[in-house]
């Protein structure tokens, strides 16, 4: 029985040879590109394409044909390779855009023609291009994924979207078309039973949404304006080829929900050789999947391998949840349409009971089956978080985790950072580690204010304030304690002394920069010094010489934590703030502001612009950080030390030591 596949669904694949099928409306090339972890190409020869049709393990067909059938033995790839891309692209003198042809299907069958899984790709308007499957392997086993991401840049823009630059992916994109028109041939349909078709009611259209111009076609979910943006700070969107365009991390403001960014950051550049790779899966037992391994991602270090791990968890259960969810909503769809038909004829009406128990039955199975689909990964996915929780480093382990007891500092800085968890009401229980890139490319905003979710509402004024000023401690705690001695500096504004209480393990062990600043002189002159630093390293650095600094600007990363803003603030200050959260993260001066904004009405929209270049976070646990591409909305819950635990006071502690030890 075939799985038919909608958008971001997986499906394992039983066998290493599989074949895959093209049925089209119309003439279409059909490539293939072979990409490491990353989905990155290697280079142009990666692409296999009428020009060029062999490469190991797979040959494509030479010519544009309404329909394509080749084999692909995933065991002859070589190790190197960890996805096969099934590209669809129209030829030169064919149609202009793949909405002007009936929807394409893809399907993965075995060497003799049994259906495995398929897929149609509706939704498509502008596009040229097109990744339709993707055959992954993840823990040692072949997957297939239905992807249906369109290019209306055509060829070129897909290429370099899958790493090629600019001008390589041009080039490939004419010698792919050339070849195409060169062989001028156009194949004959083979008999309609040589590929499988979707059987009705079962080519399930993923959501959709607008469609880019020079990237994948846009996700699907709500459009808000001015949506604020999330996770990975350094990362490309979708779309934005190459490191110049940044992504933030997550945040909730007044212009939107967050938005949650896919894309794995890059591998670093360095020079140094790779930590050794991971043990190899344990094969599971027939028609199991293998046994899950901690850091069998692609990367350098352990470190860069648990970190991807962890956003490819991430991204599994996205894909899983919205899997399910789609086909619920399908099959709610189909029975409302099945009712009307059986109930529009008033003949129907008295003896249509038997036709409209049967649609309710088709409705029942096909949710069973989606179900059924959902809690087999959901299972996967829990053992494999049962294996990388206890292997992640401190920055991305919980407070409760053992490998706090007894940490030393670290000679390098962390990759990234948890801020805490993430997950869906289909698996509450199953968290995934909320990771931000560090140097953080954005200021944080934990909002103690009771009006921005039910959660908050429900809560306690003071007991929720109290939590979102224990929330910025542990944070600051965490950066402290995962950055070598002395690369990292804490700063405290708190203009009432109302935070006193929360402030002690900071206060009492000696890590903070300067003791915390209270009233309005206070706030003066800290926010006048990480001022004056923001300007001095800007000169620096637009002059080429970064080494010429004063000697008394403290070149550590800085990190300033405001308590109850705007309390002690006049305009200046409030300019000045505006300034270090803009420019501060790219000379290394970082903001925690913990406040609410509703207390800070007064000054209008003056204030929406530093709302919106937050990422907001919320000391009780609360669904605020929303998905466009897959419409869900994930519930972040704090990680804070467990309760009556020394645990942050003893890493604490071991920070001062470490520092004492450090100073010459």
């Amino acid at each position: 029985m075939t799985a038919e596949l909608v958008r971001g669904q997986n499906h394992p694949l039983s066998q290493s040879r599989v074949e895959i099928r093209v049925t089209a409306g119309a003439p279409v090339l059909a490539l293939a590109a072979v990409c490491d972890g990353e989905g990155r190409l290697t280079g142009p020869g990666a692409l296999a394409h009428p020009g060029s049709p062999a490469l190991p393990g797979l040959q494509v067909p030479g010519a544009a044909a309404a329909e394509h059938r080749f084999a692909v033995d995933l065991g002859a790839v070589g190790p190197a390779v960890d996805q096969v891309k099934l590209v669809l692209a129209l030829p030169p003198g064919g149609p202009t855009r793949f909405g002007a042809v009936p929807a394409p299907y893809a399907a993965v069958t075995g060497p003799e023609g049994d259906p495995l899984a398929g897929y149609a790709l509706t939704g498509l308007d502008p596009e040229t291009a097109v990744v339709a499957l993707e055959l992954y392997r993840r823990q040692g086993a072949w997957k297939v994924r239905a992807v249906g991401q369109g290019y209306a840049d055509g060829l070129a823009a897909l290429l370099a979207d899958a790493g090629l630059n600019a001008p390589a992916a041009a080039e490939l994109a004419s010698a792919v078309a050339g070849a195409a028109a060169a062989d001028g041939r156009m194949r004959a349909p083979v008999p309609a039973t040589a590929a499988p078709t979707p059987p009705q009611g079962l080519a399930v259209p993923g959501p959709t949404g607008p469609t880019g111009t020079t990237g994948p076609t846009g996700a699907p979910g709500r459009q808000d304006p001015e949506p604020a943006t999330v996770p990975v700070p350094g990362v490309p969107y979708p779309g934005a080829p190459g490191p110049a365009a940044p992504s933030a991390g997550p945040a909730d403001t007044s212009g939107g929900p967050p938005t949650v960014d896919y894309v794995h950051p890059r591998r670093r550049r360095t020079s140094e050789p790779p930590e050794p790779a991971p043990a190899a899966a344990a094969p599971g037992r027939p028609g199991e999947p293998p046994a899950p391994v901690a850091g069998d991602a692609s990367g350098w270090s352990m470190d860069e391998r648990l970190y991807n791990q962890v956003w490819g968890m991430f991204e599994d259960l996205a894909r899983t949840v919205a899997a399910y969810r789609s086909a619920c909503d399908f099959a709610d769809s189909r029975l409302d349409r099945e009712l009307d038909q059986a109930l529009s004829d008033p003949r129907d009406r008295t003896t249509g009971a038997p036709a409209q128990a049967a649609a309710r039955a088709r409705r029942e199975e096909l949710v069973a089956q989606a179900k059924a689909a959902l809690d087999r990964d959901l299972a996967q996915l829990a053992a494999e978080s049962g294996v990388v929780e206890p292997a992640l480093p401190a920055a991305y382990a919980r407070w409760s985790d053992p490998v706090w007891q007894g940490h030393a500092l670290p000679e390098e800085a962390p990759m990234a950072l948890r801020l805490g968890d993430l997950h869906l009401p289909e698996r509450p229980d199953l968290r995934i580690p909320m990771l931000v890139r560090v140097p953080l490319e954005r200021g944080l905003w934990i909002d103690n204010g009771r009006t921005g979710s039910e959660a908050a509402m429900a809560t306690d004024t003071d007991r929720l304030r109290k939590a979102a000023m224990g929330m910025a401690v542990a944070h600051a705690a965490r950066l402290l304690a995962v950055h070598p001695a002395g690369r990292f500096s804490v700063h405290v504004i708190d203009a009432a002394g109302a935070a006193a209480a929360s402030l002690g393990p900071l206060v009492h062990s000696g890590v903070l920069a300067a003791p915390p600043a209270a009233g309005a002189a206070g706030v003066s002159e800290t926010l006048a010094r990480l001022t004056r630093r923001v300007d001095l390293v800007q000169m620096a650095l637009r002059a080429g010489a970064p080494e010429e600094l004063p000697p008394d600007v403290d070149t550590a990363e800085q990190l300033l934590i405001v308590h109850d803003f705007p309390h002690g603030f006049d305009d200046r200050a409030v300019t000045q703030l505006r300034y270090l959260a803009d420019e501060g993260p790219a000379v290394g001066v970082h903001l925690l502001l913990v406040a609410d904004r509703d207390e800070a009405s007064a000054y209008g929209p003056l204030l929406d612009p530093l709302w919106r270049s937050l990422m907001r976070l919320t000391p009780v646990p609360d669904d605020h950080l929303a998905d466009p591409w897959v419409g869900h909305h994930w519930t972040f819950e704090p990680d804070l030390p467990p309760p009556g635990s020394l645990v942050l006071e003893e890493a604490l502690q071991r920070v001062a030591t470490a520092r004492r030890h450090a100073r010459p």
